[in-house]
């Protein structure tokens, strides 16, 4: 198995889970167990995974990038992700991939959903006691800690003690991650006995939101991709054709790799060489996105949570949708550079929420596919980010972009 890459475990293992719940139905509710371990390792380490993740991510930035540009960068960041999950719960609520499916009636769940008004959203952002919020798991509270112990450590990055804490930090990230990688191994295996225990109750016709799943994220994908590219555009004065045009070589490495890492250093290059942003735009707001800024990692939790609340039949209201925009949003600080990170992500997001953790299996087996249009919208989407930064800052050299069009 170690030969054969983890997406094409994935799917080997959805494809064998649906088969053995055709033939053995109801009896698969015997192995449901393991894909509950499954989801208890990823729950684990998750917290202390997100905590690492976005401390690393915020500290790295020097303090004088901190300033016009980081600001800049941050909240543009924040404004294409929160317009990603928007549109992904729009295009849920249109396409609805989680409904209709018998088997599983409304009222099943017997889980606590989340059910919060805006203002007090807004307050528990904000955690009273850290250690608190870790154990109940409050992820929203601990990733507003995170922020600003990052920020701390970056603004006391020159003293001693910081040099250390950040090390520290790092080091401790990567033995999380390393955790994180160890569970995933173990992911077909609790694939398999998830999604078989789902297709021995409800039948082939849990194949039906899997295929509306990656209809509703590759159009949403491309509506987030032509929004944000006709506007940079137009602040730009520049053809959006002649943007894509430059950029084919990093979407073709994005879509081949589905790894935004992976892409980075031709995705620089693309930018400097070819699009006629300053280098020193290009590396900094580059490398700030590629962690803080996952525009397609946004449409994936959102479709994917409301997918799942529908088909475990839970109505969510407007408001409980604007919230799981936020929670959306949020869930995408820290990029999780690790094989099915998307899957931690979601099931992030799951916690938070409150929604059934279990649904996690239905977009499992299809999350490969789902990356391609991901991987491509989150680097495109950071391209368009640093070029609309380039030129609000007087570093877009037209005549680079215009030469050899």
């Amino acid at each position: 198995m170690k030969k054969i890459s983890f997406s094409i475990q994935i799917l080997i293992a959805s494809a064998l889970g649906i088969l053995a719940g055709m033939i053995f139905g109801e009896g698969m509710g015997n192995v449901s167990f393991l894909g509950t371990i499954f989801l208890r390792l990823i729950q684990m380490s998750v917290v202390l995974l997100v905590m690492s993740a976005i401390i690393e991510s915020v500290g790295s930035i020097e303090p004088a990038d901190l300033g016009k540009i980081g600001i800049k960068a941050l909240v543009l960041f924040v404004v294409t992700t929160v317009i990603s999950a928007v549109m992904g719960v729009f295009m849920v609520n249109i396409i609805k991939p989680g409904v209709g499916i018998t088997g599983v009636l409304p009222g099943k769940y017997e889980g606590q959903i989340f059910s919060i008004s805006i203002p007090q959203l807004i307050t528990e952002f904000f955690p009273k006691n850290v250690m608190q919020s870790m154990v109940e798991g409050n992820m929203v509270q601990v990733i507003v800690f995170s922020i600003f112990f990052g920020l701390a450590i970056s603004l006391t990055r020159h003293s001693e003690g910081s040099k250390r804490v950040y090390a520290l930090v790092v080091d401790f990230g990567k033995v999380i991650m390393e955790i994180i990688k160890i569970v995933m191994r173990f992911a077909p295996i609790g694939v398999f006995a998830l999604l078989g225990s789902i297709t021995g109750t409800i039948g082939i016709g849990v194949i039906v939101p899997l295929v509306k799943f990656l209809a509703a994220t590759f159009i949403t994908c491309l509506a987030v991709l032509v929004f944000n590219l006709g506007i940079v555009s137009a602040y730009a004065r520049v053809n959006p054709i002649k943007v894509l045009y430059k950029l084919k070589n990093t979407i073709i490495v994005s879509i081949a790799t589905t790894s935004s890492a992976i892409s980075l250093p031709v995705q620089m290059e693309d930018c400097e060489k070819k699009l006629g942003i300053s280098p020193r735009i290009s590396r900094l707001v580059n490398s700030l996105a590629m962690s803080l800024n996952s525009d397609g990692l946004a449409v994936t939790i959102a479709i994917s949570c409301l997918m799942i609340a529908q088909f475990y039949g839970i109505e969510l209201n407007l408001q409980q949708q604007i919230v799981l925009v936020a929670v959306s949003t949020l869930s995408t600080l820290g990029n999780l550079l690790v094989p099915g990170g998307a899957l931690v992500a979601v099931s992030i997001a799951l916690n938070m929420t409150g929604l059934p953790l279990e649904g996690i299996a239905l977009i499992a087996g299809v999350d490969w596919f789902a990356g391609i249009a991901r991987t491509f919208l989150n680097v495109v989407d950071d391209v368009l980010c640093t070029f609309f930064i380039a030129v609000s800052e007087k570093e877009f050299d037209r005549d680079i972009f215009d030469r050899n069009t």
